[in-house]
């Protein structure tokens, strides 16, 4: 079985609302250089806007033909909390719900990860458990950060704590960065920026408590983590050198990067074999960041299949991890 836990989904109710109101949050709806719709916040263009989106008919043919047997759907970026909190609590029901009767009508090939409204606790819980008592959601998406906030802003405690009772993954996935000015010229937002921010959510992760206090979290991170696997000895190293790293852990930096999952969304052979030297196979999750224009649905699997490793290993990236961390058998 091969499940992709890292692919978007964008409910058409969503869209619109982004296009009609987007602009009072710094986000606007255009078209690139060559027709393609994007979505662009703060200047930075993050998204662009492809069919099988919203179309649940070219999911299934595209996953059929890539051999994908399960989709865990997600929103991705900017997400719901570039509204006011109101909004962004009606616009997260409306992508749970929508992603609800999607997983009913296809139960064999979907299932679903929750879309929260961080920017207020009690929303935040309450949606949670809709999703997961509820509509039988397998886990939760947030962003690398919410709204500039970081993750590791007592802000986020409440959802901590619930997601550690619900013992469910959290999937970490890239926002724009606060930093407009540095990512704003050669589309540098996702080509690096993202990675950096994922690289900050991981760390502030880390030195900012919320492993210590939260153990039991467990989180899946995009992109092979960033940077992280290629950063790891260096934070290690900083975590040694440095007395105000050390304040708040009771343990190595390294020990708490080995705690999280890393999704497999970066297809090149080299990077996966070093996040594999660092995680082990049993920290790397399926991923392909289906339907982005640098996402590959295709290559999602061919990288893990010519991977000179051994099979069971790869059973693991597909679905053994994942299946795990749910709480579910193969």
């Amino acid at each position: 079985m091969k499940i992709d836990v890292h692919n978007h989904f964008y409910p058409s109710k969503f869209l619109k609302e982004l296009e009609e109101k987007g602009g009072s949050a710094g986000v606007s709806v255009e078209k690139d250089e060559w027709g393609r719709r994007i979505i662009v916040q703060r200047g930075n263009r993050v998204v662009t806007l492809t069919p099988p989106m919203n179309d649940i008919a070219k999911r299934l043919e595209d996953m059929d033909r890539a051999g994908f047997d399960v989709q865990i759907l997600t929103l991705s970026v900017p997400s719901v909390d570039i509204f006011p909190v109101d909004v962004g609590e009606t616009l997260a029901r409306v992508v749970n719900d929508e992603i609800a009767e999607i997983i009913t009508k296809h139960p064999n090939h979907f299932m679903g990860f929750s879309t929260l409204p961080f920017l207020d606790p009690k929303r935040t819980v309450g949606e949670l458990e809709r999703c997961i008592d509820n509509l039988g959601f397998k886990g939760a998406c947030i962003g690398s950060n919410i709204n500039g906030l970081p993750l590791d802003h007592e802000l986020l405690y409440p959802f901590y704590e619930r997601m550690s009772a619900y013992d469910l993954p959290i999937h970490i996935h890239p926002r724009a960065p606060a930093d407009e000015v540095t990512y704003k010229d050669y589309r540098l937002g996702p080509m690096i920026g993202f990675e950096m921010d994922l690289c900050v959510a991981v760390v502030r992760l880390i030195m900012g408590v919320v492993m210590e206090r939260f153990p039991k979290l467990k989180f899946i991170v995009s992109h092979l983590g960033g940077a992280i696997p290629y950063l790891a000895e260096r934070i290690e190293n900083c975590y040694e050198a440095y007395p105000e790293c050390q304040v708040n852990l009771s343990r190595p930096a390294m020990a708490y990067l080995k705690d999280f999952y890393y999704d497999t969304v970066s297809f090149f052979e080299p990077a996966l074999m070093c996040a594999y030297s660092f995680a082990g196979s049993g920290h790397l999750i399926l991923g392909s960041d289906y339907p982005h224009v640098i996402g590959d649905i295709d290559e999602a699997i061919s990288s893990i299949e010519g991977l000179k490793i051994p099979e069971a290993e790869k059973e693991l990236i597909y679905c053994g991890n994942i299946l795990r961390l749910i709480h579910d058998n193969p």
